[in-house]
């Protein structure tokens, strides 16, 4: 049986869904979520939730859930237990990146991150060959009898996009051939105005500091800043230092409350972020994502070495978090010229 037979299958069982998003949910997720909805009430799903823990700060990921019109909750376990089905997107263990207690069995998941371990779950699609969960969730349409709407496909698209830094961050084949089989069904006029979404007055001032704190060594940048409101304005700023002509790889970390957040990007092939955060800071917190793209935190306790202001605070850092970051970089190629 196809994945497309089992999951439509296993949805017409069923009155009811609870689609999951992984914590502060991107438009991947996001448009998998939505698209994985259309599935659902097509195939006579009468209710279906959507929840998210985290927040949705990003100005694009923001402008996503007011121009498509998504209907989110914030996670709650009563509301996590009410529907006859529980969907994961673009993650798939409980605990992990969400609040869905560890021992929870799922009914669906759709991912496209590599599992470590068997994932618990009736129904499982996940493909590592591809590079967004919203190109899976496309092929469902492609594949089947129900109809993609203008809304869902413009979501998906933008999804492929941002996912893949609007296909310049190591794009498969297969997203530029569901791009194109979207394209021509999405409605370009809304693409338009969510690429003009505004960033938050918050997330220009940590640019600004993201910027003046840099330090480059041949194709590779650190940045370490202080406190900032959101952290979110990381992963803005490490997707604009990327493209910063010259440049491979990128790690820029910030303070929120009482954690320090990271967030780091590359284009080399041979390079897998997600396991080089876990092995420089596995120990002393947790850390993950893809191999182009991954994110870590840490207690705040684990840099500071008695700092009483914000700039020794960053001096910390940078000696923990942009000493270790480069020497592994040294060490994975050889050479990091200064």
């Amino acid at each position: 049986m196809s994945p497309v037979d089992a999951v439509l299958g296993r949805l017409r069982t069923a009155s009811s869904l609870t689609i999951v998003c992984h914590d502060d949910p991107d438009p991947d997720a996001l448009s998998a979520a939505i698209a994985l909805e259309l599935l659902a009430r097509e195939s006579g799903v009468e209710t279906v939730d959507i929840l998210y823990s985290g927040t949705i700060a990003h100005q694009q990921n923001r402008a996503f859930v007011d121009l498509f019109d998504v209907e989110l909750e914030h996670y709650s376990q009563d509301r996590f237990e009410t529907n006859d089905l529980v969907a994961f997107v673009d993650h798939s263990y409980p605990g992990r990146n969400n609040s869905v207690p560890r021992e929870t069995d799922l009914d669906l998941v759709f991912d496209h991150h590599p599992p470590d371990r068997p994932i618990p779950a009736d129904v499982v699609d996940v493909r590592e060959e591809y590079g967004t969960t919203a190109t899976i969730l496309a092929e469902y349409f492609r594949r089947s009898r129900i109809e993609i709407t203008p809304r869902i496909a413009s979501a998906l698209l933008f999804g492929i996009h941002r996912e893949r830094l609007d296909f310049y961050n190591r794009p498969t084949d297969l997203e530029y051939e569901i791009g194109t089989y979207l394209h021509g069904r999405a409605d370009s006029d809304l693409l338009r105005e969510l690429y003009g979404a505004s960033f938050l007055p918050s997330s220009v001032d940590a640019f600004a500091n993201v910027l003046h704190n840099r330090v480059r060594r041949g194709p590779c940048l650190v940045s370490c800043i202080g406190r900032l409101e959101n952290r979110v304005a990381l992963a803005q700023a490490a997707d604009f230092l990327l493209v910063i002509d010259g440049i491979e790889t990128v790690l820029v970390c910030g303070i929120v409350r009482d954690q320090v957040f990271l967030s780091a990007r590359t284009i080399r092939t041979d390079l897998d972020l997600s396991d080089l955060l876990e092995r420089l800071f596995g120990d002393v917190g947790s850390a993950g994502g893809h191999e182009d793209m991954a994110g870590g935190q840490l207690p705040l306790a684990v840099i500071d070495d008695g700092a009483t202001t914000d700039v020794e605070l960053v001096a910390s850092m940078r000696r923990y978090v942009e000493d270790r970051f480069f020497g592994a970089l040294e060490h994975s190629t050889g050479k990091i010229d200064a």
